[in-house]
């Protein structure tokens, strides 16, 4: 049975100081969250374009990976650049709208990556 090839590659976003946000918030979460969110991000990475319910578009250049844990929801905040997924933030969801501190965590984070180019 062979696999279908990635349609997008994916990299963490590297702040200045050599920290990965995203890596690092994963890293936080308990294994089977970890894999959870691992596995929609790979969903993503393999069938992109994608849309509902594991891709929700948030502005321009801007989606969010939903995943649905045991308790709670995780939201991963991307950014494609040519076939390059680049996870921008992430964050446990606690209400129904995405707080504003992290839709803009990632508008920053997306415009830090077009200065480093």
């Amino acid at each position: 049975m062979s696999q279908t090839p990635p349609t997008l590659s994916v990299r963490f976003f590297c702040t200045d100081a050599g920290n990965e946000p995203v890596r690092e918030w994963l890293a936080d979460l308990a294994r089977e969250d970890r894999k959870s969110v691992g596995t929609d991000i790979k969903t993503v990475q393999i069938g992109w374009p994608i849309g509902m319910p594991v891709v929700r578009k948030m502005g321009n250049d801007l989606w969010e990976v939903r995943t649905h844990l045991k308790d709670t929801i995780a939201r991963v905040l991307f950014t494609v650049e040519g076939s390059t997924m680049i996870l921008l933030h992430g964050f446990i969801k606690k209400s129904d709208k995405t707080p504003a501190s992290d839709l803009e965590t990632a508008k920053k984070r997306k415009a830090a990556l077009k200065r480093k180019r």
